[in-house]
Parts: structure tokens; sequence; C-alpha cells
């Protein structure tokens, strides 16, 4: 419950404030002198002052004013027997949170009590998220930013599973690390795994761990994801690659909330809050039949949609001061900020690539400017959406070609232009990591053209 310090000359309303108080559960401070509580003020950082306004030497409003000096936002409640419309505005103005004409009953003050101190509380919580998710590169400063932050403060407490859907770069994962280090479970791990970067053969040991001699390799036993997440929270990155016949045992963890490991036969209890990421339409695949509707259902329980960087351009300004800042530290830079016409330029811009290519944009602008402003030369965002978003029919596509044989060259343009990266290279191949996978095998690519 809260501290709080009673401020009253008379001692019998003194005494029945701090004895509502007190019953309630509240530690409360009871003085007669207001010099005495703001000296005592100054060491004791209260929860909440409730304060009389008429008494000798100091009144409460003066004490309100030297106390929002001190801590400005310090939570505070006048009670006044002279209660006048004046008197309330002149509080409110000056910092005072309500209040409350004597005489009143305990209920009412009870009920006040604690309509200020939840208020106090969410305003915590909404200080300590924004700080969180700037920690995590989550900023923004519009209605879609305001409605993400609200979803988190709304889901965090539940065990309930979340889905966040979104195109990459967006933040799916910087949102789910913000619901679990506001939820009960931040203090336990945070655990993540790629759906799209396992190979079908690994994705069960990788899930739900192995015994020794499980298979071939297996020379020790080993714990999976879920059993290393325990008393945490478990991020399933990109959910909608998983294989069906893993999505089957997925599901049955989930539903019993014990596992079996590969190779072995003793049933383990896991207590995980599951959080999981997708750029597909989950609905659509469950359609298509490549994903199951019963794990669908038992996913999507908390659903919200992270929407693309050229949906919000009111939040890249805020991203746009962010990124100055983190680069100028890790490089030694001096960049001072971001000229008026440039910024316009971004926010005009379509962003394929949402937050993580305005990042690799903004380190790209950096490094030519180095100091004072940055300008629209520094810019090569044409150039830069030409090389991660199109694939220009030149090179190893040419007349004469087969489908199979332009589809061969396309896709290995597409990991060329991507360095190597799969998952990006699936991204913009508009097909799942799993069909890119089974086309390079049945071309016998390995990381080398095969002719």
């Amino acid at each position: 419950m809260a501290k709080i310090m009673v401020v009253d000359d008379e001692t019998i309303m003194r005494e029945l404030v701090t004895d509502t108080l007190e019953m309630s559960g509240h530690e409360c401070l009871s003085f007669a002198d207001p010099q005495l509580a703001l000296e005592a003020f100054k060491s004791s950082s209260p929860d909440l002052i409730v304060s009389d306004f008429k008494m000798p030497g100091m009144t409460g409003m003066e004490l309100l004013q030297e106390v929002q000096k001190i801590n400005p936002g310090q939570p505070f409640i006048i009670m006044t027997a002279f209660g006048t419309i004046e008197i309330a505005v002149e509080a409110i103005k000056n910092g005072a949170e309500n209040f409350i004409e004597k005489p009143f009953q305990p209920e009412i003050l009870e009920h006040l009590v604690a309509s200020v101190l939840e208020h106090q509380r969410i305003k915590a919580e909404n200080k300590s998220l924004r700080q969180q998710l700037k920690g995590q590169n989550f900023i923004g400063s519009g209605k879609i930013y305001d409605s993400l932050q609200h979803f988190v403060l709304e889901v965090a407490s539940a065990q309930a599973t979340v889905l966040i859907n979104g195109e990459s770069g967006v933040g799916k994962e910087v949102l789910a690390r913000a619901v679990h280090y506001q939820s009960p479970r931040a203090t336990g791990p945070f655990v993540k795994v790629n759906c799209a970067a396992l190979p079908e053969s690994l994705i069960e040991s990788e899930l739900f761990g192995h015994e020794k001699g499980a298979f071939t390799g297996a020379l020790k036993e080993r714990k999976g994801k879920f059993e290393l997440a325990h008393g945490g929270t478990l991020l399933l990155d990109e959910i909608g690659e998983m294989p069906l016949l893993a999505q089957s045992k997925l599901l049955r963890v989930i539903q019993e909330r014990e596992l079996v490991r590969v190779g072995g036969e003793t049933e383990i209890k896991v207590d995980v809050r599951i959080i999981c990421t997708t750029n597909r339409d989950l609905a659509e695949e469950v359609k298509d039949g490549n994903f199951r509707e019963d794990l669908f259902y038992r996913l999507n329980v908390l659903p919200i949609r992270v929407p693309a960087l050229r949906e919000r351009p009111e939040d890249i300004p805020g991203l746009v001061e962010h990124f100055i800042a983190k680069i100028n530290a890790e490089n030694g830079y001096a960049v001072e900020g971001i000229e008026e016409d440039a910024l316009k330029y971004l926010q005009k811009y379509g962003w394929p690539g949402n937050i993580r290519q305005l990042e690799n944009a903004m380190e790209r602008a950096m490094v030519f400017a180095k100091v004072g402003q940055i300008n629209v030369s520094h810019f090569d965002l044409q150039n830069q959406a030409a090389s991660s978003d199109t694939i220009t029919a030149s090179g190893d596509l040419h007349a004469g070609m087969t489908v199979a044989q332009a589809e061969q060259a396309l896709i290995y343009k597409t990991l060329e232009a991507c360095e190597g990266n799969r998952t990006r290279a699936s991204e913009m191949l508009d097909i799942s990591i799993r069909t890119l996978r089974n086309k390079l095998h049945e071309y016998g690519y390995n990381g080398e053209k095969k002719s």
C-alpha cells in the first residue's frame, strides 16, 4: 500500500483521516505543523499528501506550492471547510490532484485516495513503458503509436497468447519485448525462436529439447526453448513458417502446458507466456492448408497489427532524432540535426523496409554528414530502393529461357542482392522461407550457383 502524509492542525480531523487511511492498509505520517511536514517531505518521499487548507503559519495552498517546487507532480489532495470554486480551481492549477470539502464521510476519502493513487500508478506505467519502448527503438508521437502503447498496457498483465502481425522491419519484436518487460514475467527470461531460420529436421529439438542419443549428434541432453523460457516469455518469430508437423506438437504443448523432449518419455511442466509474430495473413494460410486452424485460434487470442512506417509518417521525426543521437554516440559524429526539407523528404518516402531501412538510411547519411545538419543530398533512397526491392531482368535473365530457368535466375539474383540472407530474399520474392529453402535444395544450391 501507499505511504501518505497527513497534514492538519486540528487533532480530531487529523486522527480521523489517519485512522481511515491506515484501516485501508496505508502507512501514514501525521503532522499538525505544515512547516515540519515540509521538512519531513524532503527526506520521506510520500506517495501522496493529504493536507488541510487553512492552517496557522502556512496554508495548505502554500504547502502545495513548496512541495511542487521540490518534486513537480507530487500527488496532493487539499481538504477544506471553506470550499469555493475559486479555491478548487487554484488548488488544481497549483498541482493538486483533487479537492475534498469538509465534513466528509470516511468512504468518500477512501475512494478519492484510491482514485488518485490509481491515476499515479497508470502515469508511472506509461512513463516506464515510454522509456522501455524508446530503449527498444519503438518511438512515436501519433495516434498509431498511442494505440500500440495502450495495447501493451492492456495485455501485459494477461497470460493469454499475443499474435503480432506486420511487415518486416516495423518493430514486431520490439513490441513483443515491451509486452514482456511490462508484465509480471519481466524478471523472467525472454527467449526468441526464429521459426523461419530453422530447418524442419531441427525445429522440434530446438523448441522442445532432446535427450542424449535421441538422434545422430545428440551427444548430451539439451533443454529446448520452452524450458529455457520457463517463468518468462517465448517469442515465436515468423510463426507462419513453422512446418505442419511441428505445429501439431506446438499445439499440444500450449494446451497441456507440458512437453516431452525428443527421444524422451518424461513429461516436463512448462510455465511460459507465448508471443508470436508473423508477416503473413494466418487466416489465409489456414484456408490454403499451410497452417492448422486449431493452432491459429489458440494463438489469435490477443491480436495486434503493427502498421508500416509509411502509414505513420508522424513518427519519423522522433525516430530520426533517436537515430541521430544513437549513431553520434556509436561513431563519435557531431551531427546536430536534420534540415526541414530533408525531414519532409523522409516523410514522403514509402519505406518498403520500414524502420530498419530508415535506420540504415540515417547511418549512411551521417557517414557523409559527420557534423552539422543532414540535408537531402546525404540520402540515396532511390538507389537503395532499387537494390533492395526491384530485381531487374538483366544479366542471368534473357529471352529463350524456360520459366523454370528464369525462376532459378531470379532467385539467385535476389539472394545476391540480399547478400545471402534467405529470410530477406523470401520476403522480396513474396514466398515463404520454406518454399525458398525447397527451391534451393532442388537447384543443389549451397551458397554457390549450380549450372
